[in-house]
């Protein structure tokens, strides 16, 4: 961790909404006028569309199951370098993975493939990352351990796969044998690694519906927001001022002595109150190291 350049990691599993709470970051920059650097976890996959699937046709030749949810397909040194590379410096190397025809159109590439790396420009307030794994910690790597605010964004498994399905089949064109056979090959990785990084967040937005969803899979729609209850999940509740989230918060209750429990449809609003002023005082605290840097170099 940082203080002069800190780094905002959102991490949650493919389909777990994790753009909904960039969404939510980026009307804090917006309003605080904090420029942030942006950085998507699928940028650091190790492979890009058409080589991995051939890799995962090889893996599971050989009895085995490699998958984006794991260490195989994925650059975590890299990652994890960047993140200590912006902490030191507010520096670092960063590409972008083009998802569909609109993203690729700019560059002149095909969806499924990488830009090239590129420098990240002076003069940020703070890095802020949203992917799978900006928790992730492992006997090598440490990914978690340089995040200066980590966040989770963990729906109950079933609404996890209810979204993941209506989004690779109505977006993206798949059959639903196909996002079920997705969703088997990577559950050892999803256990292994997804899971235990909710367990280093500080906060955690677990989004559970209150109607039924028994059968993801035959599932007709999502739940909405209005149809679920968000449960926040503080790691550390001391400073965290309930009274005043309960009153902001319409209908909300404390369910835990750290756990506060809101409407569904408030899950934006309860995540700007929240964390608009963790961030300030973030970045607040960075321009005031920095500039005491650079009195000392007068």
């Amino acid at each position: 961790m940082s203080q002069k350049h800190p780094i905002v990691a959102v991490t949650g599993s493919s389909g777990a909404g994790t753009s909904t709470v960039k969404q939510a970051f980026q009307h804090i920059f917006r309003r605080e006028k904090i420029e942030a650097v942006f950085v998507e976890g699928d940028a650091f996959h190790r492979y890009d569309r058409e080589e991995m699937k051939r890799q995962i046709e090889k893996s599971e030749k050989k009895g085995r199951a490699i998958s984006h949810f794991g260490p195989e397909a994925n650059l975590w040194e890299e990652l994890e370098n960047l993140f200590r590379t912006y902490g030191e410096s507010g520096r670092g190397k960063i590409r972008k993975y083009l998802h569909n025809e609109e993203e690729a159109a700019p560059y002149g590439q095909k969806p499924g493939t990488f830009t090239p790396w590129e420098e990240i420009p002076e003069g940020s307030d703070l890095l802020f990352y949203e992917g799978l794994h900006g928790g992730v910690k492992t006997d090598t790597i440490d990914i978690a351990g340089k995040v200066d605010l980590l966040i989770g964004v963990v729906p109950v498994v079933n609404l996890e796969w209810i979204q993941k399905i209506h989004r690779d089949m109505n977006d993206r064109g798949y059959s639903l044998e196909a996002v079920t056979h997705t969703i088997l090959r990577r559950m050892h990785d999803y256990v292994h690694y997804i899971t235990p990084q909710f367990s280093r967040t500080h906060i955690n937005f677990q989004r559970v519906p209150i109607v039924d969803t028994s059968n993801p899979f035959i599932a007709r729609d999502i739940p909405t927001l209005d149809e679920s209850f968000v449960v926040i999940r503080f790691r550390n509740p001391r400073g965290v001022d309930f009274p005043y989230l309960l009153s902001m918060l319409h209908n909300s209750f404390m369910s835990r002595p750290n756990t506060i429990v809101v409407p569904g449809g408030k899950m934006g609003m309860a995540m700007e109150i929240i964390l608009t002023p963790l961030i300030h005082e973030l970045v607040s605290k960075s321009k005031q190291l920095n500039a005491l840097e650079a009195l000392t170099r007068v």
